[in-house]
């Protein structure tokens, strides 16, 4: 196989489609710096596979792409695509069938890179696959970039292995070892967990069983508990209801005295209602006069004031201008000072000006005297550096033809001694016919690890979803509980409040439906109101009745329908009235949605926090206002109302409606979530089943791909060792004959030339003695011509800068005075025109000063008739306000006598409510367990107790406590553990049985790639010591093994070229370095030779008879191997068969141009 074809568009500076073709085995890429030969090797090396920016001189993959030039624009993509010409079908396989193999890779600006195998997409891998033990790959010794073959005779034993391992096509064993280990690695995680779950349904088998025998007993039990407690509800239900009927008529007897209470409750609240009206007639009266008192007593207060605070500004006035002209005489003394300033500096500026310039030009004058001394001391010591560079030429080369001649000669002895060995071992090869078994093992293991990998992946996704539903079932369970106990709690709270709301409401029935008979709206104003948490007490405590009212649009209408009244009590109230002005500080500032006669009533009463404020409060209430506190506590000056009720806040009216309504939205919402949680914790159980079916039967298929993967890659590796062992050894042998019998008669060749060149160079060392002491007599004038130039330009630019400094400072301060003077100007100009406004204010202040005395005494007179006035009408307020208190203290009482009956009434109530939501929960309880009550009261007794069936009842818990926990499912669970455990036993035997067949492999492929190793060491070793001598001229190298594991030893390289004792390859040339790793290179392909090899300048390092050596190399090597090197020594380009020059005629854009030197020769020679 070998390189036929480069195709490049879009790679770096390759921006035009460019192909170059490879018809010969020795192509040399010529051209100046910077063109762009390197980027055909980047190429190369980019499409094998390299993943690293930092090996293709980058930052970033993208940074390939071609970015753009003065005149092009960048691309979108770079492509790269390798032709291989595969008619010896040095390619196997399933490629073997190809006469050409295409490999591409393509690159977007969005950093995508895919690849291509003949024009299908695959994988990287599928790419370096190929390659495997080819020698061939992104970072190989086939690839030799500039400045590699340095690094690499220097680079660490572990990373020298690498190319040994190359060569010996250990890589795709490596390969096949670190899949295989990853196999066991999945493999023993698979045994882990597998273990985990066999330890873990063990321990429940031991459990299951005597579990199982206790549910039967359990469930006779139960049922037998089930039946007792039903009954035991059915007692309770049974003497609840009989409570409930007593305490129902109670509750009618006391609605008649209530009923009794109110009326009288509502005729002194009329009287109340009249005296306040007139109160607050002669109220509105008496705070205007007050007010009117107020306003002529503020009116004199502040015309005194004017007449005081006018003498006191005319003083300021007059001090402020005699401060003005103070200011303004300052100003101008100082603008005087300024301008005589200002013309000295400007004198200075005009003597200073043509000094500036005489400097300037002496500096200028310095700094070409400096140049010219400068550019003379240059001058020679370019001279300097050329005489060396031409005198150390001639002692060199003839050091180094004394090493070749010693070194030809002990070549010429050595090969023949080779040959014959050779031609004895080549007699006893044969071969087989191996080739087409081991490609049809190699199509059924890809396609059985496809299928393998597959399976893993489907088979992890399934384990990580079981672990994720086994949570989310559990935590579905968890809520499905929680809401359940809250609805249970919200419905009999509900429950007990709605039977409260109902039995407050149940006097009003007649009276209901006489107003749905009239048409008129039966919502009562308590419904509508909206009331500050904690303050429904207070509200009920002042309004009482007055909540049950219903709105009329006018009371009126109802004059001609009271006659028909039923029997009840009827409130009624206009829904058009006016609000009060201000509710601040009110208990109607805690009420929101009330008619506005509702909150006038409710603004004559202040709100208290607490009792202690209330009472410190009181002294200070008028006669018509009063107190009250949260909890209900009423008080004025004179009189003091407790409203005492249950502890309970729900026992108000207006705290039941707002809960009630609470409680609905709460059980709305709970009612919802609960049937979303049941159907969610359904569905998880289906899907926890279906996925644990699943599970099971994906990782036995597991096993069984992976016990198919592991006997064919046994099979493979034993046929593909046996075969390339062979064929390798056949094609050195031949390769080393033909080698050694063409290095035989080089030898003789470069033995003679090396005589000759010696003698050159002898000849040239005598000439350069006298030459070197004319130059070195000529470097002290030259330097003390430079010091003196210098120290001169440098006292020239001293004095300019101080010249310059002092002018920078005089024209600063030239500036300064013209802007002093400016703002000086300015200010006199603001100091005159202040001046003549406060002229203006003095006149203005005395005019005002001559209307004042008249105006004062007018508004003493009417101050004194507004004070009579007020006087009269204080002893009228004073006298309604005695009536008003007589008239409450009636209506206390009455209320205090209406508020008894009411506690006692509300009392029995709560009590009838507990009764009838105790019996009720009976009913309920006995609903969920799905009891018939009519069934279970026809089968008591009549003479039955509730003491003696809760006795029944906690025998038979007892007996069910001293069985334990019991599990129900026990029986069907220990049947399905049962089977289980038989099948997960035999999978830990199958997962046993495939490790052991992994670690067998491993085994297998440990001795194959020590022998493989060991054997292409030995052989790469020999390779080195016989080129070494050949490529220096003499000397010796080895390699040397780091440790005795041939599995983890390092690789180290010790070279000593002729006449020299090196202790490590470090202190070797540059030169010397380059030959001896292009020795360890040149051993390694003798060993496998590559399909093809890339050279990047590695010649550069090397002197022209090295490198006439290397060439001839090369050439030797190019029977077999295919290469392509970039070079500018033209002794390498004569060697070539094919010249391909890289220009960059348009900047920063690469092209090619191929020459074939023998048909450019035969078209000449015509």
């Amino acid at each position: 196989m070998r390189l036929k074809t480069i195709k490049l568009a879009g790679f770096k500076s390759f921006v035009d489609p460019t192909n170059a073709h490879f018809p010969t085995n020795l192509a040399a890429v010529v051209g100046p710096n910077g063109c762009g030969k390197s980027n055909i090797i980047d190429a190369v090396r980019w499409v094998m596979g390299e993943s690293s920016a930092k090996h293709l001189r980058g930052e970033s993959m993208t940074d390939v792409i071609f970015n753009g030039s003065s005149v092009r624009k960048p691309v979108g993509q770079a492509a790269i695509e390798l032709v291989f010409d595969n008619a010896d079908k040095s390619l196997g396989g399933e490629y073997a069938q190809y006469a050409e193999i295409s490999i591409k890779r393509v690159v977007t600006r969005e950093a995508r890179s895919d690849y291509f195998l003949n024009g299908t997409r695959c994988r990287r891998k599928d790419i370096t696959d190929i390659f495997l033990g080819t020698g061939l790959g992104p970072r190989s010794y086939a690839i030799i970039e500039q400045g590699m073959i340095s690094r690499l005779i220097e680079s660490k034993p572990e990373e020298l292995r690498v190319y040994i391992e190359e060569a010996a096509g250990i890589s795709k064993y490596k390969e096949r070892r670190r899949e295989t280990e990853n196999r066991m690695r999945h493999t023993r995680e698979n045994l882990a967990r597998l273990s985990d779950i066999r330890d873990e349904l063990g321990k429940q088998l031991a459990h299951l069983e005597k579990q199982a025998r206790d549910a039967e007993r359990y469930k006779e039990l139960k049922e037998e508990e089930r039946l007792l407690r039903d009954q035991l509800y059915a007692l309770r239900w049974r003497a609840l209801e009989y409570s409930v009927s007593q305490h129902e008529g109670q509750i009618r007897e006391l609605e008649t005295r209530l009923e009794a209470a109110t009326a009288s409750v509502r005729e002194f609240e009329a009287a109340i209602t009249r005296d306040r009206e007139q109160q607050f007639s002669v109220s509105d009266e008496f705070n205007r006069v007050q007010s009117q008192y107020y306003q002529l007593g503020s009116d004199i207060a502040r015309l005194q004031q004017s007449q005081r605070y006018q003498l006191e500004r005319m003083e300021e006035i007059n001090a402020a201008i005699n401060s003005v002209e103070s200011q303004r005489e300052q100003a101008q003394q100082l603008i005087s000072a300024d301008r005589d300033a200002l013309a000295l500096v400007e004198s200075e500026l005009t003597t200073i000006a043509p000094q500036q310039a005489l400097l300037e030009a002496e500096a200028e004058a310095a700094n070409e005297q400096l140049g010219d001394a400068e550019h003379a001391l240059n001058e020679w010591q370019q001279d300097w550096e050329q005489f060396q560079q031409h005198s150390q030429a001639p002692r060199q080369r003839a050091e180094v033809e004394q090493s070749r001649i010693a070194h030809q000669e002990q070549a010429l002895q050595r090969g023949q001694e080779r040959l014959a060995r050779l031609e004895t071992e080549q007699a006893g090869l044969s071969g087989g016919a191996l080739e087409t078994e081991l490609a049809e093992l190699n199509e059924l293991a890809a396609e059985q690890q496809l299928i393998a990998d597959d399976a893993q992946l489907r088979l992890d996704d399934t384990v990580q979803s079981l672990q994720s539903q086994r949570v989310a079932l559990g935590d579905a369970g968890t809520r499905l509980d929680s809401l359940r106990q809250a609805l249970q709690g919200l419905s009999g709270r509900e429950s007990a409040l709605r039977a409260l709301q109902e039995a407050s409401e149940k006097g009003q029935r007649g009276v209901n439906e006489w107003l749905q008979a009239h048409r008129i709206d039966t919502t009562p104003i308590a419904q509508s109101l909206r009331v500050t948490p904690g303050w429904e007490r207070a509200v009920e405590t002042v309004l009482g009745a007055q909540l049950h009212s219903v709105s009329v649009s006018s009371l009126d209408e109802l004059s001609d329908q009271l006659n028909d009244l039923p029997q009840g009590v009827l409130s009624v109230a206009e829904a058009a009235s006016a609000a009060p002005e201000t509710i601040e500080g009110s208990l109607a500032a805690e009420v929101s949605g009330a008619p506005g006669w509702l909150l006038q009533a409710l603004s004559q009463v202040r709100t208290a926090t607490s009792l202690a404020e209330a009472l410190a409060a009181r002294h200070q209430l008028s006669a018509q206002a009063s107190l009250i506190t949260p909890e209900g506590l009423w008080l004025s000056q004179h009189w003091l109302r407790v409203h005492t009720q249950a502890a309970d806040a729900s026992s108000g009216e207006l705290a039941r409606r707002r809960e009630l309504a609470d409680l609905a939205a709460q059980r709305d919402d709970i009612s919802s979530a609960l049937d979303e949680a049941q159907r969610h914790q359904q569905q998880l159980r289906e899907s926890l089943r279906d996925a644990e079916i699943n599970r099971e039967q994906q990782q036995r298929d597991v096993t069984a791909h992976y016990r198919q993967i592991s006997d064919t890659q046994g099979q493979i590796g034993a046929r593909q060792v046996r075969l390339e062992q062979f064929v390798a050894r056949r094609d050195r042998i031949l390769q080393e004959i033909d080698e050694v019998s063409r290095q035989t008669q080089i030898d003789r060749e470069y033995l003679a030339e090396a005589r000759l060149s010696l003698q050159e160079a002898l000849d040239l060392m005598s000439n350069d003695t006298q030459r070197r002491e004319v130059l070195l007599s000529q470097r002290e004038g030259l330097r003390d011509r430079v010091d003196l130039a210098r120290q001169a330009q440098r006292d020239k630019r001293e004095g300019l800068h101080r010249c310059a400094l002092t002018m920078q400072t005089l024209t600063a301060r030239c500036q300064g005075l013209r802007d002093g003077l400016a703002r000086v100007g300015t200010q006199v100009d603001d100091l005159r025109e202040r001046r003549e406004t406060m002229a203006e204010q003095l006149l203005s202040i005395n005019h005002a000063t001559s209307e004042d005395p008249q105006l004062l005494e007018a508004l003493l007179e009417q101050h004194v008739e507004t004070e009579t006035q007020l006087s009269q009408l204080r002893d009228q307020v004073e006298t309604l306000q005695a009536q008003l208190r007589e008239a409450e203290t009636g209506r206390v009482r009455a209320v205090q006598q209406q508020q008894s009956v009411r506690d006692s009434l509300n009392a029995l109530r709560m009590e009838w409510q507990n009764v009838a939501t105790r019996r009720d929960a009976q009913a309920d309880l006995l609903h969920e367990a799905q009891a018939d009550l009519t069934e279970l009261l026809a089968q008591l007794p009549a003479q039955a107790q509730e003491a003696e069936w809760q006795l029944s009842l906690e025998r038979v818990g007892q007996r069910v406590a001293r069985l334990g926990a019991i599990n129900l499912a026990a029986i069907d669970e220990f049947t399905a553990s049962s089977e289980r455990k038989v099948y997960l036993d035999q999978q830990d035997a199958d997962l046993m049985e495939a490790l052991e067949t992994l670690e067998n492999a491993i085994r297998k492929i440990d001795r194959e790639t020590r022998a493989l190793f060991k054997d292409t060491f030995e052989q790469v070793n020999n390779g080195l010591q016989a080129l070494f001598p050949k490529v220096f001229g003499g000397g010796s190298a080895y390699l040397a093994l780091t440790d005795d594991d041939l599995l983890e030893a390092g690789v180290s390289i010790m070279a000593r070229p002729p006449g020299k004792k090196n202790s490590t390859i470090h202190l070797l040339s540059g030169g010397e370095k380059a030959l001896t790793a292009l020795s360890l290179v040149f051993s390694i392909f003798q060993l496998n030779p590559a399909p093809f090899c890339l050279l990047d300048e590695v010649d550069a390092p090397l002197d022209d008879a090295n490198v006439a050596r290397f060439a001839r190399l090369v050439e030797e090597m190019s029977q077999q191997v295919q290469f392509i090197y970039i070079t500018h020594n033209k002794i390498a380009m004569e060697m070539a068969k094919q010249l391909m020059g890289v220009t960059m005629q348009e900047p920063g854009v690469s092209r090619l141009v191929s020459v074939n030197v023998d048909e450019a020769a035969a078209l000449a020679n015509q």
